[in-house]
């Protein structure tokens, strides 16, 4: 590693958006991948530095480039559920399609781990597919019932998602239902969510 990255990587996790321009300037490589294969803006992007994360989307720091797991600066953002970070990488272009190594896309965790602002304005901000399927055989939808704890972040999840046009019909690869898994464990308000649009 040059002692252009060095600086460029310390920047990022100070979240000092003028040691990164400056760092650029003295020739860092943007797209430097450290020894998991992260670039600078997943970095800045796991660790939700939006002041360093700006600075490099300004420069053309790619959202999309994916580490050794498959996490991406813009994949990130559903595991973080960082809201600010998400429109700091939308002007880059992010690619909605993308897939983490579960084969899901952003919407999927940040529906499992109850990020209700985060989806409220991934589903208001983009075209995200609202019934993309992972490997798992799941939706968000499915993944926020299955996964979720039934209170009241998921209760809203499941609202957003519907409202949005999730199939509430759409089984897992198992041929269970979203409503199906809610009744199994007793997720009565939920359940009542998705009996109203059946």
């Amino acid at each position: 590693m040059s002692p252009a990255d060095r600086a460029l990587r310390a920047a990022v996790l100070s979240d000092d958006a003028g040691a990164v321009r400056a760092a650029l300037a003295d020739g860092a490589d943007i797209e430097h991948r450290d020894e998991h294969r992260r670039t600078p803006l997943l970095i800045a992007a796991a660790d939700d530095c939006v002041a360093a994360a700006e600075a490099l989307v300004a420069a053309g720091a790619d959202p999309n480039a994916q580490d050794e797991q498959s996490d991406s600066p813009w994949l990130v953002t559903g595991v973080t559920g960082s809201v600010r970070m998400m429109r700091v990488l939308l002007p880059a272009g992010p690619d909605l399609k993308l897939r983490n190594r579960f084969g899901g896309i952003s919407l999927i965790p940040a529906s499992e781990r109850g990020h209700v602002d985060y989806v409220r304005a991934l589903l208001r901000e983009t075209d995200i597919d609202v019934d993309h399927v992972n490997r798992l055989g799941w939706t968000a939808l499915l993944e926020a019932v299955i996964l979720g704890d039934g209170g009241r972040a998921h209760q809203e999840i499941v609202e957003l998602l519907i409202t949005a046009g999730a199939t509430p019909g759409l089984p897992d690869s198992d041929g269970v239902t979203a409503l199906e898994h809610a009744e199994r464990r007793g997720f009565e308000e939920i359940a009542g969510l998705l009996r109203a649009v059946r």
